[in-house]
């Protein structure tokens, strides 16, 4: 699987990533064995990009991931991992579960958000603790989106300090809007935006400032939430988007895709794989799974050829904007000579 490397940094990520929020319990429980499957199987996949965050079922996701890459080289595989959460003892001993916050685990800490440099240093030696790694690819800001001033005057500098002095390889942000991560591209001199749910087949908010901001500062994006939240998968009354029912005009937007799709015989998700790819400033997709039969699934999905005219009609239909930029016909593992490993 071909790589890119990530703005002006050294780190490389794989074309598809797998999202380990999945693994973490997200929604539902999930077996030692099942996370562990998962992981190999995105391996066995060439995937070499696996993203987690102390959030992600208050830091199973990263102790499962970590055990799952110990034993495999260090110079094979990027992880990156997110600051601006940091996991706190509850003192009752974790009684009940953390399902409010849509993981199925013992509530054992709770999250506290801080955004200052010590938050940032702190965060980092524990989420490297629960990997068991010695150094962190990449390290994104977590959803500051109540947080922007001090992320931008202290996290993001206390990063900057951290990439300075190679204890990280790569810095960006991880947000689900893409007003605020635009800010940091033309504020900041970070590496990479994780864009979750705001490039998709569905909508293009990204497409307004935010691409465009990193094409031209020579900067990377990593497109996450292709499926927004799921409804590209299966649009159906029921189905969500941005983890909660979809709303009706949203879901007949979908159902119109779908349409489209399938009278090329092509799967909807498919189409929405491989969509971002269109925009130069797309490094990588990432997506979550929480078993083997997911993770390939999804790189079948990938690899299937797209017709020109899938794109043509979604565009005569209105679905599309004229001026979209949609991505090659050729299955996309294809589509160019791979480049150096990471």
């Amino acid at each position: 699987m071909r790589t890119t490397r990530l703005g002006g940094s050294t780190v490389r990520v794989s074309e598809l990533a797998l999202g380990c929020a999945g693994i973490g319990n997200l929604y539902h429980p999930v077996t030692d064995a099942a996370a562990l499957a998962t992981v190999e199987a995105a391996w066995d996949a060439g995937i070499r990009t696996f993203d987690t965050a102390p959030h992600y079922g208050l830091g199973l996701s990263e102790r499962r991931l970590g055990a799952a890459l110990r034993g495999r080289p260090r110079g094979t595989y990027t992880v990156s991992t997110k600051v601006g959460r940091l996991l706190v003892p509850n003192k009752d001993d974790g009684h009940g579960d953390d399902l409010a916050n849509g993981f199925a685990v013992p509530a054992s800490h709770r999250r506290v958000w801080d955004f200052s440099a010590d938050g940032v240093l702190r965060s980092l030696e524990a989420s490297l603790d629960r990997l068991g790694l010695d150094r962190i690819d990449v390290a994104l800001l977590h959803d500051p989106d109540d947080h922007a001033e001090q992320a931008l005057r202290e996290a993001y500098p206390a990063l900057e300090r951290l990439r300075t002095e190679g204890v990280v390889g790569a810095i960006g942000v991880g947000m689900n809007q893409s007003a605020l991560p635009a800010r940091f591209l033309r504020e900041t001199d970070i590496d990479v935006v994780l864009l979750a749910g705001r490039y998709t087949l569905l909508e293009q908010e990204g497409l307004a400032q935010l691409l465009p901001e990193a094409a031209a500062r020579g900067r990377s994006v990593v497109i996450g939430g292709v499926f927004n939240s799921g409804l590209l998968t299966a649009p159906r009354p029921g189905a969500t988007y941005d983890y909660a029912p979809a709303p009706q005009p949203v879901l007949d937007r979908a159902l119109r895709l779908l349409a489209v799709t399938e009278r090329h015989g092509l799967p909807l998700r498919a189409a929405a794989l491989r969509f971002p790819f269109g925009h130069p400033a797309v490094a990588s997709v990432l997506t979550g799974a929480r078993s083997a039969e997911e993770v390939r699934d999804t790189v079948e999905q990938l690899r299937r050829p797209i017709p020109d005219a899938v794109w043509d009609d979604l565009r005569a239909e209105g679905l599309l904007a004229p001026d979209t930029p949609v991505p090659a016909s050729a299955p996309i593992a294809e589509a160019t000579s791979p480049e150096e490993p990471s």
